[in-house]
């Protein structure tokens, strides 16, 4: 039997995600992003078609380094007005009963105490579908909204990263033990006081003395992403994350982040299957070849050069607007998203700005269902991925036609599945217990 493919849907609670400019096109409609039906439609399509789950991007603060200010950013859109992303869920677990959701949360304005709540009662709402993207942040003016003077450092925002892990892990899998909420009636006692306890954590970068608020949810701890390819990013992920969200422009070079990603795994004692991998890929898909190359060409006329470059601006750290259009970038060593000028390789501003018009830094695939479906079967093959994140591109659009043409083509194929495995998150990508298992770190804090 073939290997299935997994697939995401990669959005955000914002008009403007990656692909800038494209909220103009006259059947897009990602303007209504603060309307509950939107969301809810979005989700009922992605079900239809099967999609594990929808991955939500998030990010705190402005992108306000290209031209020294957030003007482009307004002006185009770009991530910004954003709403945050945690409470759409409720409204898109209302309308699906398999869906699950990857959310972003960012560790340096996320408290411990009360991020851990949100997931626990988001986990319990959504029958256990619920996934956490862990990030560090990388805006100095997200930084700055919450009272600093200007980000941390890259690896140190990592080292509070693994203090804070400890510290959630401690709340939802070691505060209440099983069996602490027995609901008896007759006796009046609905929680066991000697099976709950005060979790008392005094580290470098938090103290906490308290018991977590929730009963454990379905899965205790959610599903983990994380989505660093630095070095320290992918020795977190070795140690932590169960689904690691990966950059790259050929499949050969995404096979080779894929090998190092599982050999962490190994590294920290885990199985190397521990880690499912996905990248992201945008799809343009018509009835035939010819159909998709006009479609692409009518979704390009309405780019934006100006907030593709604040995005990327925001990225990098670097000022992109102090170049000239057809100047040549060379690689800028960035505290910010390292990883995001190497993936690429080099090419002139107008390049750059160009290729984030459609479909943000993921490859985009071009054509009819079965060229679509011969692309990212290659690219599956090749890579040795878990499967892809499906950035947005003109919605709902790019959703419906993927699930309208390609899905049927894949099922055809024997590498996507026709129906949903039962149970939570974690059961349906890993086919095993909604609850983490031994040895991922988070194990050892449960009584």
């Amino acid at each position: 039997m073939s290997k299935e493919m997994a697939l995401c849907a990669f959005d955000m609670n914002c008009v403007g995600h990656q692909s800038q400019g494209l909220w103009r096109h006259p059947r897009d409609r990602s303007s209504e992003y603060h309307s509950m039906k939107y969301w809810q439609d979005l989700a009922c399509t992605l079900e239809r078609g099967l999609f594990d789950g929808i991955f939500l991007a998030d990010v705190t603060g402005l992108y306000d380094v290209y031209g020294k200010s957030p003007d482009a950013a307004l002006r185009a859109a770009v991530q910004v007005p954003t709403n945050d992303p945690f409470t759409i869920v409720p409204a898109m677990a209302a309308v699906t009963k398999h869906l699950s959701f990857g959310v972003t949360g960012s560790i340096p304005y996320e408290m411990p105490y009360t991020f851990a709540r949100l997931m626990s009662s988001l986990d319990h709402l959504t029958e256990g579908r619920i996934g956490w993207n862990i990030v560090t942040g990388y805006l100095d003016s997200a930084a700055k909204g919450a009272g600093k003077k200007k980000k941390e450092a890259h690896d140190t925002r990592y080292d509070i990263a693994y203090e804070y892990m400890q510290v959630v892990y401690r709340l939802w899998e070691e505060s209440w033990e099983e069996g602490a909420v027995v609901r008896d009636r007759d006796s009046g006692v609905f929680t066991d006081p000697s099976k709950v306890h005060q979790i008392d954590h005094k580290g470098e970068y938090f103290e906490l003395h308290a018991v977590h608020l929730c009963e454990p949810s379905p899965q205790r701890t959610p599903v983990l992403f994380q989505a660093g390819t630095s070095s320290k990013g992918q020795a977190f992920a070795g140690g932590h994350a169960e689904c690691v969200f990966i950059g790259g422009e050929t499949p050969e070079g995404q096979a080779k982040s894929v090998k190092a990603l599982r050999e962490q795994a190994v590294a920290h004692g885990r199985d190397a299957n521990d880690l499912k991998i996905f990248a992201s890929i945008s799809v343009v898909v018509a009835p035939t070849d010819k159909e998709a190359e006009e479609k692409l060409a009518d979704y390009m006329q309405y780019g934006s050069h100006e907030g593709a470059l604040a995005l990327l601006s925001g990225w990098t750290g670097f000022d992109f607007s102090t170049l000239d259009p057809d100047a040549t970038v060379e690689q800028t060593k960035s505290d910010a998203i390292q990883s995001v000028l190497a993936a690429h390789g080099f090419s002139t501003v107008r390049e750059w700005s160009t290729n984030l018009m459609v479909g943000g830094v993921g490859h985009v695939l071009v054509g009819s269902p079965q060229s679509v479906a011969d692309q990212l079967q290659n690219w599956f093959e090749v890579s040795g991925l878990d499967g892809f994140n499906l950035t947005r591109t003109v919605t709902p659009e790019c959703f419906e036609d993927f699930v309208d043409l390609v899905v049927p083509e894949l099922q055809e194929r024997g590498i996507y599945k026709r129906s949903y495995q039962p149970g939570s998150f974690r059961e349906k990508l890993f086919g095993k217990s909604g609850r983490l298992s031994k040895p991922h770190p988070a194990v050892e804090y449960r009584k």
